[in-house]
């Protein structure tokens, strides 16, 4: 290469279960951020403890990087099979860094005496040191990363590392393998790396959770550790229950007793829950539900990507209810929306929704620290400014369908819920007449909700050639894929919807219509968020970009897709 350095690169790593593949990335990740770079890691990984083709993607760049990559600039190959697959995707002026006993070589080759410079045991941070020299970071900032990452571990333990990442570094550095590096930046920002499991963890905590309950589930479980590892300091209880029936069981009741909860699961947890929905429904319980997609029906792939749970989230539950369902795409709308779940569950009283999905779960970016001044938490304990008649009618009615909610056992008034249908104190019924009124008051809530909507984001110039429209995790592919027409000369702009439901159409119309072309992109195989665009408007978006193969969207399938 004639530039020695370049503002993006795309790192994959690449090996079996068991190698340290995540350890070594995770390092490596967190040492570009704090050396002052952008990143947006991919982890793809097979359904097994040990063996099986796994790869960790870092793409870097000194501005924002959005998305994934599918062309690969320095490929670090813990296996031959790591090779075999991915070979044909390093970039022109790439390299491919290698066991020597593997006996793999090539111009684009450098082959490392691993067992040289480490046991087996270590051979992923001798990765490390030699990916940190060939990239041209300050080993230093490295090295003090590999503390951090082993800090409670023993001291051996810590030195050892240590010892094979500098090794590793000198030898790499003494070769003559040429590699573009990344330009230094010489005052690199404080920021965060955070994947959006993590911040959904910390939008529930900010936003006033106290109770949540789950049944592991990839890829939804570390939302839970996480809020599991924070419990005894910010008072918190978490539960793993005996199934998802029971997690959500539990989190209404604790919701009941005052506690603002919230399950985390994927798709197939989810349809066990599915008459607790109802239940949260009947009973106006608030809860948020968190389901993290994957690849289905039944196991599917249990830990690839997907974004095909639409439908199963908006129409799931018995019955006709109000909800709301939040689709973050970013890390930072994952810590926002988390908290506007728990504001709209509170003050509405019912069943609200998050979907997420792998891609968007385990992907790690580099964000400025969140902003905490303004973030009220939900407190339903609170009964100031709280007015209601006496005696106290927990489901009485009202103009907005939402009624006065006292706890019980915290003031002197009974406080009644059932699962059947009931009068306004809370106790069973069969009059027809206040049937039809309880769920005509239920249905008001709407109402409220709609008002509360988050409308979609226009990115671009209005009456575009091209809009690009999409929802939840699509967010970076769609809006990069966009960015690389405008630099050809296409007019394209991308609409990014955060809620997915409810849709208020005066938000999004005029947009879809002053546009000359709208293309749906969507990461399922039947278009889910078009056909209820169309359902809710009329508005038939027929050109559809669809990715159904259990990876992440890129810029790169959206324009082959546009261009085939």
């Amino acid at each position: 290469m004639d530039d020695p350095h370049r503002r993006v690169l795309n790192i994959l790593i690449g090996g079996e279960a068991g190698q340290g593949l995540v350890t070594v990335g995770q390092i490596l990740a967190k040492g570009l951020v704090r050396s002052g770079y952008y990143i947006c890691v991919t982890q793809d990984y097979q359904s097994r403890i040990r063996g099986g083709h796994n790869t960790f993607a870092i793409r870097v760049g000194v501005d924002e990087v959005k998305a994934p990559q599918e062309a690969v600039d320095l490929l670090v190959a813990l296996t031959a099979e790591t090779v075999e697959l991915h070979r044909d995707q390093v970039s022109e002026g790439g390299l491919i860094v290698i066991d020597e006993a593997l006996q793999i070589k090539g111009n684009s080759t450098l082959t490392v005496p691993f067992s040289q410079l480490a046991t087996d045991q270590h051979t992923n941070i001798a990765a490390l040191g030699v990916c940190t020299a060939l990239l041209g970071l300050d080993k230093k900032i490295v090295d003090q990363t590999v503390t951090d990452f082993f800090g409670k571990a023993h001291p051996d333990v810590i030195g050892e590392n240590k010892r094979v990442l500098g090794d590793s570094y000198r030898w790499a550095a003494g070769q003559s393998a040429t590699f573009a590096q990344l330009p230094p930046i010489a005052t690199p920002s404080e920021r965060l790396m955070m994947n959006g499991n993590e911040a959904i963890a910390l939008g529930a905590v900010t936003g006033g959770v106290k109770f949540c309950a789950f049944y592991p589930m990839t890829p939804a479980t570390s939302i839970a550790l996480n809020l599991a590892g924070w419990a005894s300091k910010m008072g918190l209880v978490v539960e793993q229950a005996e199934d998802e029936i029971a997690a959500i069981n539990m989190a209404l009741g604790a919701a009941f007793a005052g506690a603002p909860s919230m399950v985390a699961t994927s798709g197939g947890g989810f349809a066990l829950m599915i008459e607790g929905v109802s239940l949260a429904a009947m009973t106006e319980t608030p809860v948020v539900i968190v389901i993290a997609q994957r690849p289905a029906p039944a196991t599917g792939l249990p830990t690839r990507t997907e974004q095909a749970d639409l439908e199963l989230v908006l129409h799931a539950g018995h019955g006709e209810f109000p909800r709301a369902i939040f689709a973050p795409g970013s890390i930072e709308q994952c810590f926002e929306l988390t908290q506007k779940a728990l504001q709209v569950a509170d003050r509405y009283q019912g069943p609200v929704f998050i979907l997420t999905d792998q891609y968007l779960a385990d992907s790690y970016r580099a964000i400025v620290p969140f902003d905490l001044d303004g973030i009220t938490p939900v407190q339903p304990w609170s009964t100031e400014g709280l007015k209601f008649a006496t005696p106290y009618r927990r489901f009485a009615m009202t103009d907005s369908g939402v009624s006065p909610r006292l706890l019980p056992g915290l003031t002197e008034h009974l406080v009644v819920a059932d699962s059947d249908e009931h009068t306004e104190d809370g106790h069973i019924t069969e009059d027809l007449g206040v049937r039809t009124r309880m769920v005509q008051k239920r249905l008001k809530k709407e109402a409220g909700i709609r008002g509360e909507v988050i409308p979609p984001k226009l990115q671009g110039e209005g009456r575009p050639d091209l809009l690009l429209v999409c929802w939840g995790s699509s967010k970076g592919a769609v809006e990069e894929a966009a960015e690389q027409l405008r630099s050809t000369g296409t007019k394209a702009a991308t609409l990014h919807f955060p809620q997915v439901w409810p849709l208020v159409p005066e938000h999004f119309m005029n947009l879809l219509q002053e546009a000359k072309e709208v293309v749906g992109v969507e990461g399922n195989a039947t278009g889910q968020f078009a056909r209820l665009i169309r359902r809710e408007t009329g508005f038939h978006i027929e050109k559809r970009i669809l990715r159904y193969d259990g990876l992440s969207m890129t810029p790169e399938f959206i324009l082959r897709a546009l261009n085939p």
